[in-house]
C-alpha cells in the first residue's frame, strides 16, 4: 500500500499475509452464502456452490496469466489498459471501486449486525457503530501495510479456526447423534422449494415504516395529533425539530426492526433451482480479485500462492457449510429465520444436538463465538476493501484518470487522501441506504460480476495484441471463454432474480463514470469552455480576457507533460501506432522517441528520416528524436524519468519480439501500446 513511484523502497507482503488480507474477504462469504444459496436451490445449494468452485479454478489461470504478463497494481483495469484504450479501463475501474465500496459497507454493517447477536450486546446501534467500524479501518491503513496485514492474518488465523471447529461439531453430531442423520434425509427428500425475491424491495420499506407505525400504537413518540394546539401555525413551527428528532431516531434505531412477516415461497424445478443457485453462490468467491490490486505489494512469486489458497479455501469450506446446514437445520427454518445467522445457530444446534438437550450454555456460548468470529472476519473483509481500493486509485491517479491532490503522501508513505476520500464515500451510501441490504446488494452483485467478466474479456485482448509478452502461465482459450460464460450466467441470474437492483447499481455508476469522464476528457471541456469565454469577450473584454488567458495556460500546462516512446528499429508502422496510441490516449504536444544503442553507428539509416516524417505527418505533437548509448533497463529508465521529469507511467514501449530482460514492474511500470 505504499504509495511512492519507486517499487522496490517499500515492504513486500509474504504469502500468508498476502492471503490473509484477500482470504478475510472471500472466506467470510461462508457466513452469508450458505444462507443465500438455500434459499435460491434448496437443497441443491451444496450442489451449486461446487459448480461455482469449478468456476473459479477457471479464473485461477486467468488472473495468473494476465497478472504474470502485467505485475502491476489494478487488476481488471490495469490488463484492459495495457490491451485496449484508457476510456475502456476507466469503466473496468468504476465498476471496482463501487464494487470495494459496497463491500465495504455491506461487511460493515454484517459485522454490526453479528456482534448485535452477542449477549448483552444487543442495544448498540448499527449505523453509527458501522461508520465507526469504516473510520477504524481507515485509520489502520493509513498507519501503512504491515501494521493492516498484522490484523489480517490474526483474523484470519481465527476464522478458519472456528470453522474447523463448527465443522467437526457438526460431523460428530451427524455421526454420533441418536437422529444425525434424520435431519439431513428429510430435507434431501423434501420438495424444491426457494424463496420468492420478486417483493424484495417492498418488504424492505415495509420494515423501514415498521418502526413509525409501532411507536405511534405504542404511544412512544410524538405526533400532530399530540402536539396540545392542533392548529396549523403550531405545527408548522414544530415540523422541523420533529424531523430532526425522527431522522436521528431512525438513524440510531435502524438495524433493530423486527420482521415478523414470512418471506414468500414457490416451488422450482431442478434446472431452475441450479441456475439461481449457481447465481447466488457466486457472491460466494467476491474477494478472488483483491489480490491482484496490490500485487506491487507482494514479494516476487507470491501472487499465483494467494489465489490457490483462495481456491481451496472457498472450493472446500462453502459447499461443506452448505451440506452441514442441511444436516442440522429444517430447509424451512433456514429459508425463514436464519439468513442472518446461520452458522452461529449450526454451532448451538451441533452442541446442544450432541449433549441431548437444547438452550445449554455451552451451545449459546459456540454461537456467541461465531458471532464474534463473524465479527471479525467481515472486519477484515472491510481491511481488503481499503487495500485494495487504495493500490487500484492510486494506479488510476499515476495515469491522470483522478486528479492528482489524491497522491499526496504522509510521513509513513500512504496515500491518505485516497482513503480519507473512500471511507467518506462509504459513509454517504452508508446514509444514503440506511444500512439496506438489499440496495447495497444491488450495486455489489452487478458490479463484482462485471469486473469478473472483464478480467475475463482483458486475458482475451492480452492473448490477442499482447501473444509476445512473456508470463509463466497461461490459460487455455477454451477455459477463459467458459469462464467468461459463467460469469454472464451469473449476471443474467441476478438480473432476473432481482430487476430492481440494475436500477440501483446505474444510480451509483453513472455519477462516478461521470467523474472519470471529465478527467479523461478534461481538455475538450476546458477547450469548450474557453470558447464560450471567447464568445463574452466583446461586452466583458477585460475580466473574460484574463479568464481566457488562465484557462489557455491551464490547457498548456496539461498537455506540456512530455511523452517518451522507446523504439527498437525505423518500422514505420510501429511508430505511426505508437504516434495514432498517444494522440488518441494522452493530453499532450510534446514527445520524446527514444532509441538505445550500444553505438550511434547501430541507429537504423532511415529512423531520423521517418521520425521528420512523422514530425510534420502530426503538426499538433512537437516529436524529438533522441539517441542514447547505454543499456535499456531499469537504471536508464530510472535516470531518463527524474532527468526530464516524466513518470514512468508515462514512458511506453512496443511489446518484445523475444523474452524481456526485465519484468515490467521492475521497469517502473512502464506501457505496453503497440
Amino acid at each position: 500500500m505504499a504509495t511512492n513511484d519507486s517499487h522496490g523502497e517499500h515492504h513486500q507482503l509474504g504469502e500468508f499475509a498476502s492471503t490473509a488480507i484477500c482470504g478475510n474477504d472471500i472466506t467470510s462469504s461462508c457466513l452469508y452464502v450458505s444462507a443465500l444459496c438455500i434459499g435460491a436451490a434448496a437443497q441443491l445449494a451444496p450442489l451449486a456452490l461446487l459448480l461455482v468452485a469449478v468456476l473459479l479454478y477457471l479464473f485461477r489461470k486467468i488472473y495468473a496469466e494476465v497478472v504474470g504478463a502485467l505485475p502491476l497494481n489494478g487488476g481488471a483495469y490495469n490488463a484492459l489498459l495495457n490491451t485496449t484504450s484508457k476510456a475502456r479501463a476507466s469503466v473496468a475501474a468504476c465498476l471496482t471501486i463501487l464494487s470495494y465500496m459496497a463491500t465495504a459497507v455491506i461487511s460493515a454493517g454484517e459485522a454490526m449486525h453479528y456482534l448485535g447477536q452477542v449477549p448483552k450486546l444487543d442495544w448498540i446501534p448499527i449505523i453509527p457503530c458501522t461508520a465507526l467500524l469504516l473510520g477504524a479501518f481507515t485509520v489502520l491503513t493509513i498507519m501503512g501495510i504491515t501494521e493492516s496485514s498484522k490484523v489480517a492474518i490474526g483474523i484470519f488465523v481465527f476464522h478458519l479456526t472456528t470453522l474447523t471447529v463448527l465443522l467437526l461439531a457438526g460431523i460428530g453430531y451427524v455421526a454420533f447423534s441418536n437422529d444425525g442423520s434424520a435431519t439431513l434425509m428429510k430435507n434431501l427428500k423434501s420438495p424444491l422449494i426457494a424463496l420468492d425475491d420478486s417483493n424484495a424491495e417492498a418488504v424492505v420499506s415495509e420494515s423501514h415504516a415498521a418502526p413509525s407505525s409501532d411507536t405511534e400504537s405504542d404511544g412512544k413518540s410524538t405526533h400532530a395529533t399530540d402536539l396540545p394546539d392542533s392548529n396549523a401555525d403550531h405545527a408548522g413551527a414544530d415540523h422541523s425539530t420533529e424531523t430532526k428528532a425522527t431522522l436521528w431516531q431512525r438513524i440510531w434505531d435502524s438495524g433493530h426492526t423486527e420482521h415478523n412477516s414470512v418471506a414468500k415461497k414457490k416451488r422450482i424445478g431442478l434446472g431452475s433451482a441450479l441456475f439461481f443457485g449457481f447465481s447466488v453462490a457466486l457472491l460466494g468467491i467476491s474477494g478472488f480479485e483483491s489480490s491482484s490490486n496490490f500485487v506491487e505489494e507482494q514479494a516476487p512469486g507470491v501472487f499465483p500462492k494467494t489465489l490457490r489458497n483462495m481456491w481451496w479455501a472457498v472450493s472446500f469450506f462453502n459447499p461443506m457449510m452448505a451440506l452441514l446446514a442441511l444436516a442440522l437445520l429444517p430447509i424451512p427454518d433456514i429459508q425463514d429465520k436464519y439468513q442472518e445467522s446461520l452458522l452461529a445457530n449450526m454451532g448451538s444446534t451441533a452442541i446442544d444436538g450432541m449433549r441431548g438437550m437444547d438452550g445449554s450454555y455451552l451451545g449459546k456460548f459456540f454461537a456467541a463465538v461465531i458471532s464474534i468470529d463473524a465479527f471479525l472476519v467481515l472486519s477484515g473483509a472491510v481491511l481488503t476493501s481499503f487495500v485494495g481500493v487504495n493500490g487500484l486509485v492510486h494506479r488510476m491517479t499515476l495515469d491522470r484518470c483522478l486528479p492528482q491532490f489524491l497522491l499526496k503522501t504522509n510521513s509513513r508513505g500512504t496515500t491518505h487522501r485516497i482513503l480519507l476520500t473512500f471511507f467518506l464515500m462509504c459513509v454517504s451510501v452508508l446514509l444514503i441506504t440506511m444500512g439496506s441490504i438489499p440496495k447495497l446488494a444491488g450495486v455489489y452483485t452487478i458490479s463484482f460480476l462485471s469486473v469478473m467478466a472483464l478480467f475475463g474479456i482483458g486475458n482475451v485482448l492480452l492473448k490477442i495484441k499482447r501473444a509476445q509478452l512473456p508470463r509463466e502461465t497461461r490459460a487455455s482459450w477454451i477455459a477463459v471463454l467458459i469462464a467468461i460464460a459463467g460469469v454472464l450466467v451469473g449476471l443474467i441470474g441476478n438480473a432476473i432474480k432481482n430487476p430492481s437492483y440494475l436500477v440501483v447499481f446505474l444510480q451509483y455508476f453513472a455519477p462516478m463514470m461521470a467523474i472519470i469522464a471529465l478527467m479523461l476528457y478534461r481538455t475538450p471541456i476546458l477547450k469548450l469552455f474557453l470558447s464560450m469565454v471567447k464568445a463574452f469577450a466583446a461586452s466583458l473584454i477585460g475580466p473574460l480576457n484574463r479568464t481566457a488567458r488562465f484557462v489557455r495556460r491551464w490547457i498548456e500546462n496539461i498537455n506540456s507533460q512530455q511523452i517518451v516512446f522507446f523504439t527498437r528499429g525505423d518500422n514505420i508502422a510501429n511508430l505511426n501506432n505508437a504516434m495514432l496510441y498517444v494522440q488518441a490516449n494522452e493530453e499532450t504536444h510534446r514527445m520524446k522517441i527514444v532509441t538505445v544503442v550500444n553505438d550511434e553507428k547501430e541507429v537504423p539509416n532511415r529512423l531520423a528520416q521517418d521520425i521528420e516524417f512523422l514530425d510534420d505527418a502530426y503538426p499538433e505533437i512537437d516529436i524529438e528524436f533522441v539517441v542514447i548509448e547505454g543499456k535499456f533497463g531499469p537504471d536508464l529508465i530510472n535516470g531518463l524519468s527524474k532527468k526530464w521529469d516524466v513518470p514512468t507511467n508515462l514512458m511506453f514501449i512496443g511489446s518484445p519480439r523475444g523474452r524481456l530482460a526485465y519484468g515490467l514492474a521492475e521497469l517502473g511500470g512502464v506501457r505496453l501500446i503497440i
